[in-house]
């Protein structure tokens, strides 16, 4: 899909048809089709194609779901804003790397944000919109004070923001309990589909954010598909960690059912140490159950050493409470 909107954002900055931009590029227009089609793309081509096509290192497909490169750029400036603005409310102790103020990675927030909201079924719209197109004084509390008050009011902003205050929650529960399992060799989990646990947290944020269905009339079957995966996702997890004996300091999917703030709170709790002695019960009955394995190895061969292994009758009434 990306190679198609890099391919297809070339001919329109060249205006030019097919035959013509291959021979821009050397290549046949059969290989411009096929690059169409998704085919695999060298680095080096995608360079000269992003030339042509003069987005520098932005998303493709991102300027092409916001109509120009003029509204794409006005569409990032909104998005490094409003990313700005989460990361210095973040209050669970850890960074929301998602957020991080890096060229890389604000590129693929600007397209991530989009291919979310698209999957809520959120129509972007052809234009960047008119009222948050303004001049912003930072050293002008007033004029602050509007941009937000407009920012508040626009519903493709407003969403924007609070997915972000979602992700800045969802992301510390991620960091504070998840992380550490998912980057443990022991799991094993790289080719698994936990993998896509870190990169799908902002489908994941969005759950957490109340929106209007006619604003996003697609968000109860996403959120559905979007929550039916990280079950699958966390609990292979649970069953790597539970097989290689490592502690949960929380149930992972927590991750899933409980609200921004109780994430957020969750995430809190552990950055501040409060949560030092906790373990998941799973380790408890871990514990329990290497125990009473124990106990079958050790105990025939005590009865044995004794000479009583032919004596030895278990009396179940014994065992029973009161």
């Amino acid at each position: 899909m990306d190679s198609e909107a890099l391919v297809q954002l070339a001919l329109d900055a060249q205006s030019c048809n097919q035959k013509e931009l291959g021979l821009r590029l050397g290549v046949s227009p059969t290989q411009i089709s096929k690059w169409k089609k998704g085919e695999h793309m060298s680095f080096e081509m995608r360079e000269k194609l992003s030339q042509l096509a003069n987005i520098g290192s932005m998303c493709p497909q991102f300027v092409l779901w916001a109509g120009s490169l003029e509204d794409a750029r006005k569409w990032a400036r909104l998005i490094d804003y409003l990313a700005e603005r989460a990361v210095g409310e973040a209050e669970t102790g850890y960074d929301t790397y998602p957020l991080t103020d890096e060229p890389d990675l604000r590129e693929l927030l600007c397209s991530s944000t989009f291919h979310t909201l698209k999957e809520m079924g959120v129509a972007i719209p052809k234009q960047f919109p008119a009222t948050l197109d303004v001049e912003v004084d930072d050293e002008d509390n007033d004029s602050v004070d509007r941009y937000e008050a407009l920012l508040e009011s626009n519903p493709y902003s407003s969403t924007i923001d609070r997915l972000y205050r979602s992700l800045n929650d969802v992301y510390g529960f991620y960091a504070a309990y998840v992380s550490g399992l998912v980057d443990d060799d022991a799991l094993d989990l790289l080719g698994t589909p936990a993998e896509n646990i870190e990169p799908c947290l902002l489908s994941l944020a969005a759950c957490k954010i109340e929106v209007d269905p006619a604003f996003a009339p697609n968000f109860a079957a996403f959120n559905r598909a979007t929550k039916e995966n990280y079950e699958i996702w966390l609990n292979i997890v649970k069953d790597r960690a539970f097989s290689a004996g490592k502690p949960l300091r929380a149930e992972l999917l927590n991750l899933v059912y409980d609200s921004g703030d109780e994430l957020g709170h969750e995430a809190e709790a552990e950055s501040l140490g409060f949560n030092a002695t906790r373990l998941h019960p799973d380790v408890y009955m871990n514990e329990l159950l290497v125990g009473m394995r124990l106990i079958h190895q050790v105990l025939p061969a005590i009865l044995e050493k004794l000479g009583i292994e032919g004596e030895f009758a278990l009396d179940r009434s014994k065992l029973q409470l009161g």
